[in-house]
């Protein structure tokens, strides 16, 4: 998808994503090397949308897998159309099993999940599993199979491999430590809060009505509130928010009572907005 590392910065950053060189560099590796992409960090700091921006620039579909505890391998890879099974029984009802089972276990009856459309497609597919480490244990054993060799294994069909493999995005906001084995056989890439000149580049790339200096008062605050002891920390997406919340106020420079009024945007926490409006020192950043 990719000619150089320079090719990848630029043609994410005509679809909205500034990557930082790491990103870029990591993102054109797997490209090249064929390997899945293990991205971690942080909720909120574009993990997701990096898997979407290769999406749009390699002009592929997106089949995401989104993760959550009890998510099973019927959910995550395929499962068999029950209803439609039982209506075709009920129609033959003179067939035998064996004359029934051939035919109620084809393709006509099967529901394909993400990992196997994924697999199937031979259109270029970037597949997202999102928030791998909400999934249960189990289910990396699944993932373990398909990412080691692109195959599937539906035992009334026989095994499924990939004609094309998808460039695969698996994310994680480390809640939980995943299996070295999942991690063997993926590159790794830790994406964190980005440095103030790239957060003040993104602000005025995703809100371009805000000037210079209020973007980068918005940014050194967002940094400070990052250096204290809170519950949950402001993420990218929430500094954007909250750039935006600026414009809409019509505020032009920042002031304490604007700050308190709008903190809600950036902090979640009633304990963390107490915090930061007792320590936060606007004529220190």
């Amino acid at each position: 998808m990719f000619t150089s590392v320079d090719d990848v910065s630029a043609r994410l950053a005509e679809t909205g994503y500034l990557a930082s060189p790491a990103v870029a560099t990591t993102i054109f590796l797997a490209d090249r090397l064929g390997k899945p992409l293990l991205v971690e960090g942080p909720a909120g700091v574009g993990k997701t949308e990096l898997a979407k921006a290769v999406a749009e620039v390699a002009g592929a579909r997106l089949v995401r897998l989104q993760c959550y505890e009890g998510v099973d391998e019927s959910r995550a890879l395929y499962e068999w159309n029950h209803a439609k099974q039982l209506l075709r029984i009920s129609a033959g009802r003179d067939e035998t099993w064996d004359e029934a089972r051939t035919d109620i276990f084809s393709e006509e009856f099967l529901l394909p999940r993400p990992l196997l459309t994924a697999i199937r497609g031979d259109e270029p597919t970037v597949l997202l599993i999102d928030e791998t480490d909400k999934a249960d244990v189990e289910v990396e054993g699944l993932l373990l199979e398909v990412l080691s060799d692109f195959q599937v294994t539906v035992p009334e069909l026989g095994t499924i491999t990939a004609s094309r493999r998808p460039f695969v995005v698996l994310t994680s906001n480390a809640s939980r430590e995943l299996s070295e084995a999942l991690r063997r056989r993926c590159l790794f890439l830790h994406i964190g809060f980005p440095d103030e000149e790239l957060e003040r580049r993104i602000v005025r790339l995703k809100v371009p009505g805000l000037d210079e200096t209020l973007a980068r008062s918005v940014v050194r605050v967002v940094g400070a509130l990052r250096a204290m002891d809170l519950r949950k920390v402001p993420s990218v997406a929430e500094t954007i928010d909250w750039a935006r919340t600026l414009l809409a106020l019509g505020a032009d420079h920042l002031d304490e009572t604007v700050v308190r009024d709008s903190l809600g945007v950036l902090l979640k926490h009633q304990d963390d907005i107490l915090k930061a409006g007792a320590k936060l020192d606007l004529d220190a950043v």
